[in-house]
C-alpha cells in the first residue's frame, strides 16, 4: 500500500465530473487501500479518487473513528449516488483534505439512501444519517467537481480560493 498525493484547490482535477468505473480490477481494489490509508493519515473521515488526481466514482469513508481508539470501520463506495435524501436537515461544520484548515458549518438533508457498488462489485444500498450522512454526501459532491465551499456565500467562497492560490503561487515560484 501506498500514500497519495492529496491535491488541492484550485486545481481543476477537483472541479471534474468523474467517470464511472466499469470494472473491479486488481488494480482498483489496491487503490481502494491506498485511499483508505491515505485518508486515516491525513487524517480524514473520507476521501474521493479526484482529491488524489483520479478523477473516477469511488470514495472511501470511516466515520466512526474515535480518536482514541484504533477501531476501525471502512466503508469503500464504487459509482455512488443518492437515491432519496430526507426533507429534515441537518448542520455540521464540514472541512475537507483539498482545502486544509478551512472549516464552514453546511447544512444538508439529514437522511440519504446512497446506491453503490462495494469493493466486491455487489450491488449495495444504504440509509446515511449523522456524521455519515453528511460525509457521503461531502464524498459524492466531489465526484461532481462540487466542493463543500460551494455552499458557502459567494464572498466567502472567493476569499478561500484567493487564498489558495496565493498560497499556490507562492510554492511554485
Amino acid at each position: 500500500m501506498a500514500l497519495k498525493e492529496i491535491i488541492t484547490i484550485p486545481d481543476p482535477v477537483l472541479r471534474e465530473n468523474c467517470s464511472p468505473i466499469e470494472d473491479i480490477t486488481p488494480e482498483l481494489k489496491t487503490l481502494m487501500q491506498d485511499m483508505l490509508e491515505t485518508m486515516y493519515d491525513a487524517p480524514g473521515v473520507g476521501l474521493a479518487a479526484p482529491q488524489i488526481n483520479i478523477p473516477i466514482r469511488l470514495i472511501v469513508m470511516d466515520a466512526a473513528q474515535k480518536e482514541d481508539s484504533d477501531e476501525k470501520e471502512p466503508i469503500i463506495m464504487i459509482n455512488p449516488k443518492i437515491l432519496s435524501s430526507s426533507d429534515d436537515r441537518s448542520v455540521y461544520e464540514e472541512g475537507c483534505l483539498s482545502i486544509p484548515e478551512y472549516f464552514a458549518e453546511i447544512e444538508r438533508p439529514a437522511i440519504v439512501k446512497v446506491g453503490y457498488l462495494d469493493e466486491e462489485g455487489k450491488e449495495q444500498e444504504r440509509d446515511c444519517e449523522g456524521l455519515l450522512g453528511t460525509v457521503v454526501q461531502h464524498e459524492i459532491d466531489h465526484l461532481d467537481g462540487v466542493l463543500f465551499i460551494d455552499y458557502i456565500s459567494k464572498l466567502r467562497r472567493d476569499r478561500v480560493i484567493k487564498k489558495f492560490a496565493k498560497a499556490k503561487k507562492v510554492i511554485t515560484i
